[in-house]
């Protein structure tokens, strides 16, 4: 479903992303794990269309996306929840949900505002509430939610469980598998690599930009190496 080739990405000289390539089947979920300052939210950027590579391709579903506009790569089926889950905080629970809708038939919009509901029930409950004063749980279940209304086939998740509650971050996951388990390809950026291999199918480690290892889940889960550097000994 998707195919990252070689792409290099910039900052100024800042040379951020170095080579880095990798696949993502239709119905897995992939991890990119690493430190803060790996790469993986520039990578996601990049596939985005919010950056470009100066090298390399990024194929979904066939097609090389590299130079389509943001918008149109959401048409297409590829959505972003970007880290700090961004909320629209002066607008509702709705509005926001409806904000996320902008690439579908708009006779469309009010059934899958529902169908969001049915998979977070949490936000029905808060359907009229400001964005701004829900919780930090709430708040990333809202960024989700508004992604899914534009129906992707691919999901991209940057570090969901940033800032929450360890409660709340079983909660986020278990929503993750819940969407994946409905259908949606998932690639999951997190510093979280316990929870993230837990949950993924395959995985990859980023390091200064650079892919070092990759492999299962399970076995990175196994691996001396990982488990010393990202998961706790």
């Amino acid at each position: 479903m998707l195919d990252v080739k070689d792409i290099n990405v910039y900052y100024g000289n800042i040379h951020a992303v170095k080579d880095v390539s990798f696949k993502v089947a239709d119905g897995e979920i992939v991890t990119l794990i690493g430190a803060n300052g790996a790469g993986k939210s520039t990578i996601l950027k990049t596939i985005s269309g919010i950056l470009r590579s100066k090298t390399g391709a990024v194929t979904f579903a066939g097609e090389n996306i590299g130079q389509i506009v943001p918008h149109n790569i959401v048409k297409r089926g590829l959505a972003q929840v970007p880290e700090g889950r961004r909320v629209f905080a002066q607008m509702s629970v709705q509005e926001n949900l409806e904000m996320g809708h902008y690439t579908q038939p708009g006779s469309k919009m009010g059934k899958r505002v529902q169908q969001i509901f049915e998979h977070f029930p949490r936000l029905q409950e808060r359907r009229k509430q400001a964005a701004g004063t829900l919780s930090g749980g709430e708040q990333q279940m809202l960024a989700m939610g508004r992604a899914m209304m534009s129906r992707p086939k691919l999901l991209m998740l940057d570090e969901p469980s940033m800032g929450l509650a360890p409660l709340l971050v079983e909660q986020i996951f278990e929503m993750i598998q819940s969407l994946n388990n409905a259908g949606v390809t998932i690639l999951l950026v997190e510093q979280n690599a316990h929870m993230a291999l837990n949950i993924a199918d395959r995985g990859y480690v980023l390091e200064t930009g650079r892919i070092v290892l990759e492999d299962s889940a399970q076995a990175l889960r196994e691996n001396d190496a990982v488990r010393k550097a990202y998961l706790g000994g």
